[in-house]
């Protein structure tokens, strides 16, 4: 059976992609190699980055590709295998995988959603930053330190207190 996925030339995508083992914190442990691999897809296949937060065992990001160009499949692809090259063997992989030669670092497939218009697109913006804290990783978006909240906040876009919680709201594990 062939996954189907979107294919708009030129469009904007937000994405979810997990590794295998959900409770790994290799994203974030390993982020200068993740950076690294997302450099050179971007070098060999171009994409702006709209929004991207790197959590311990997922990512969310928001793209635009080139006009005429419809191809997300090939820039995850060159992300997760440059990724996987600085990893040494060692996780566990099922069996499948085993025969067909796979590492067990990422989930095969990856979730996207073509943006449809500007409110979709600052709804997904607005996820990605908040994720970290739904999450539980920090208590406001800013204190996250793998996200691009930070270039929001610099550029003027967001407020240093984005998504802050208010002086009566307890913050994590108070209350």
């Amino acid at each position: 059976m062939k996954y189907r996925r979107a294919h708009l030339a030129g469009g904007t995508y937000f994405f979810t992609v997990n590794l295998a083992e959900r409770s790994s914190t290799l994203l974030v442990d390993r982020i200068t190699d993740l950076r690294r691999a997302v450099r050179v897809a971007k070098e060999r296949h171009p994409f702006d980055i709209l929004a991207w937060v790197v959590l311990p065992d997922h990512l969310h990001a928001i793209w635009t590709l080139p006009a005429g160009d419809g191809d997300c499949a090939t820039r995850w692809m060159l992300i997760k295998s440059g990724f996987i090259r600085c990893i040494e063997r060692g996780e566990r992989a099922r069996a499948s995988r085993v025969r067909k030669r796979e590492r067990g670092i990422w989930q095969r497939r990856f979730w996207e959603h073509v943006i449809t218009n500007d409110d979709d697109l600052h709804k997904h913006v607005d996820y990605v930053h908040i994720n970290p804290v739904k999450q539980g990783h920090a208590a406001r978006a800013s204190e996250w330190p793998y996200s691009s909240i930070h270039e929001y906040i610099r550029l003027g876009w967001a407020p240093e207190d984005w998504a802050a919680p208010m002086d009566d709201e307890p913050m994590m594990g108070e209350g």
